[in-house]
């Protein structure tokens, strides 16, 4: 059975959404090596869950012998993505993006191995920030049609909501990163989210222009749950790549939460495991699905977080769930000291202090509703006062539905 090639791997695998001349792509990755890029957005010190659909199409092409760049945009940060935004992002100075590059390249790397030239790290400051305006504006502006750009529909949302110069110019931006990288990488493919279309088109033509030579273009499926809401949100917030915003517990928890419709489809993008096995897992039902979920989350825990602390989870999980019995210290721990505790603490407030409900009120609502409970007894009063007495050995057990659990340690 011969290998399949990167562009039918990533089509097999859920990711393709489109591309730009995609025989000519497929024949060229069957024949070569391929250098490609994706961009990434430093905004923030981790990267979230919703960056991990591109750094596995990365991880699948490295594996496929491939060389991918990870472009921090150091440089097009300081500007702002208007796609897919309603609003302009905060401007950053350049140390702010600096430091959140190497934090990022940290997590990346336990799903990219940038050893041994196998893939780059980039940053577009490193090229951008020394742009001398009236040369760019000569040589690349000049191949810009300002009515085609009016008519992308990132730039139209923006428009409507008021966008700055500024904005207006990442499109020119991006296009040179690829055209830089193209030309010092010998760079032939740009990949990103589908909201990122009418940029990566824009710095295929830009090569086109310059170079007359034929560069390609991948977008990705924007991922949502079956619910239709965003992939990562929870009542918690966005779900982090970073173990210290978000626990190896906690990114376990995510996945194993999963909705029945989407298993096979996330087994097939956030995980390594062959299409063979994960069909046969998509075609299980009820109970069965359960098994197929911990798959899951165990294989995804994995690649981010190693297979130790991937192992860990699930039997922390397995403990709640009371198929291992005696591990209550794996459990998610939160500590409360005695000082907090001598006037005592609604149990409401208790509920919102340790992250099981987004209020006060909330927590009184589920209570009220039969959703809490203290110990795995069902709490019916939201107005319970917890002191240091309802301790058991320094700990005791807060639950919110099914799934929600925290232990509450006294300090």
């Amino acid at each position: 059975m011969t290998q399949k090639n990167l562009y039918d791997t990533l089509k097999e695998r859920g990711f393709v959404e489109q591309s730009t001349n995609e025989n000519q792509l497929r024949q060229l990755v069957s024949r070569q090596k391929l250098t490609f890029y994706i961009g990434f957005d430093p905004t923030a010190s981790s990267l979230h869950i919703g960056s991990l659909l591109p750094l596995m199409a990365m991880a699948n092409a490295q594996k496929l012998g491939h060389r991918p760049i990870f472009l921090a945009g150091g440089g097009t940060g300081m500007v702002g993505d208007p796609s897919g935004k309603d609003k302009a992002r905060p401007i950053m100075s350049y140390q702010q993006i600096k430091d959140n590059v190497q934090s990022i390249k940290k997590q990346v790397s336990r799903i990219i191995d940038f050893s041994k030239n196998r893939a780059l790290l980039l940053n577009n400051a490193d090229w951008l920030t020394k742009l001398n305006y009236i040369e760019f504006l000569r040589d690349f502006g000049v191949h810009f049609s300002v009515n085609r750009m009016l008519s992308h529909e990132a730039i139209k949302t923006r428009l409507a909501k008021g966008m700055s110069f500024l904005e207006f110019n990442y499109q020119l931006l991006q296009a040179y990163d690829f055209w830089y990288q193209f030309k010092h990488y010998n760079c032939l493919a740009q990949m990103g989210g589908s909201d990122q279309w009418g940029n990566i088109v824009a710095g295929v033509e830009l090569i086109r222009r310059l170079e007359k030579k034929e560069a390609y273009g991948v977008v990705f499926h924007l991922i949502k749950t079956a619910t239709g809401k965003k992939m990562g949100k929870t009542e918690k917030g966005a779900i982090w790549l970073d173990a210290k915003k978000t626990s190896a517990y906690e990114y376990y928890q995510y996945w194993i939460n999963t909705d029945d419709a989407d298993v096979a489809k996330f087994l097939s993008i956030f995980t390594f495991l062959p299409m063979e096995e994960i069909r046969k897992y998509g075609k299980l039902k009820g109970s069965e699905m359960k098994k197929a979920k911990e798959i899951l989350a165990f294989e995804a825990t994995k690649i981010l977080h190693g297979e130790e602390a991937a192992e860990k989870a699930r039997s922390a999980s397995r403990t709640l769930f009371g198929k291992e019995k005696g591990k209550t210290h794996l459990i998610p721990t939160i500590f409360i000291s005695k000082n907090q505790l001598k006037k005592g603490i609604l149990v409401s407030r208790l509920f919102n202090m340790v992250g099981l409900s987004k209020s006060v009120s909330e927590a009184r609502r589920l209570i009220i509703q039969g959703g809490g409970y203290l110990n795995e007894k069902r709490l019916d009063n939201p107005n319970l006062l917890i002191t240091a007495n309802d301790f058991k050995k320094g700990e005791f057990f807060l639950r919110a539905g099914k799934k929600k659990h925290q232990r509450i340690k006294l300090q």
